[in-house]
């Protein structure tokens, strides 16, 4: 049974208020027991009209928690999604820092980023889709959790969104090279390590199976679920290549692949 408005509507502004600000919050599904994916959707849209309000700009998605093989450390059971931001989405031949200072329980992935030519929909296979994808770059997600300890449950992640920034390395046009990228996609390897010791393997196949594959589950949730359907322009981060790792000011990171055609990428967090 799903909440009420006004429930949700207070949830929206606990989200809204705890941006940024270095706090903690119990879990919304402690506290509210029939909360779950719909009343997060209702959130999410209700802080996308606020967002936008404020003059902040919606230039993609991005999906969490498709590596299965951190759900139970997590406590959650599938992945969830969220909006892009232009004040939250930078270039890393840009910018190679970034403040994390006023987030708490922060966290670092690599992934892989889809940039997009052409709208998709939910009747499109694996190929089509990958005829909509204009280019593909490896990034970096800094995550946040407003919940202790990073234990909550999918439809509280999803509310908050669990984000600080997205930061993209090269772009690397996929015209002419479908079937090598689809291929690579699905099977290149990656590591993300900093410079006091810390690491982690992985690559696309723990992204759902690949990067496509999760770009197909992110078009049908946002049709079950009413979000704002994708379009020319977009950008896609498809979840992490390998478990999130801690992470704070004063380090640096970098991620490096094989088997694909990715740079290293590297940044500092201040």
């Amino acid at each position: 049974m799903s909440l009420t408005n006004p429930i949700r509507s207070e949830i929206a502004d606990e989200v809204f208020r705890t941006r940024g600000v270095l706090t903690e919050v119990v879990p919304f599904s402690q506290r509210h027991p029939d909360f779950e994916l719909t009343d997060s959707y209702w959130v999410v849209e209700e802080m996308r009209r606020r967002r936008e309000a404020n003059g902040e700009k919606i230039i993609g998605r991005k999906i969490g928690f498709t590596n299965s093989a951190a759900w139970a450390g997590y406590g959650i059971t599938g992945p969830l999604w969220n909006y892009l931001y232009d004040t939250t989405t930078f270039q890393l031949s840009e910018t190679s820092t970034l403040e994390v200072r006023n987030w708490p329980n922060v966290r670092m992935e690599a992934e892989v980023a889809l940039g997009l030519k052409a709208a998709p929909n939910t009747q499109m296979n694996e190929e089509e889709l990958l005829d909509c994808v204009e280019w593909v770059a490896l990034d970096f997600e800094v995550c946040t959790s407003i919940f202790p300890d990073w234990q909550f449950k999918v439809a509280d992640g999803a509310a908050t969104g669990v984000h600080v920034a997205l930061l993209l390395g090269e772009r690397h046009p996929i015209a002419g090279d479908h079937g090598k990228w689809a291929a690579q996609l699905e099977s290149f390897t990656a590591t993300l390590s900093s410079d006091e010791g810390l690491s982690a393997t992985g690559g696309g196949a723990q992204v759902l199976g690949g990067p496509i594959k999760a770009f197909r589950y992110l078009v049908r949730e946002l049709e079950r679920f009413g979000g704002q359907p994708l379009a020319s322009g977009d950008i896609v981060t498809t979840g992490t290549l390998t478990v999130a790792l801690p992470a704070q000011s004063g380090q640096r990171w970098k991620a490096t692949t094989s088997g694909i055609a990715f740079e290293e990428i590297s940044l500092d967090l201040v």
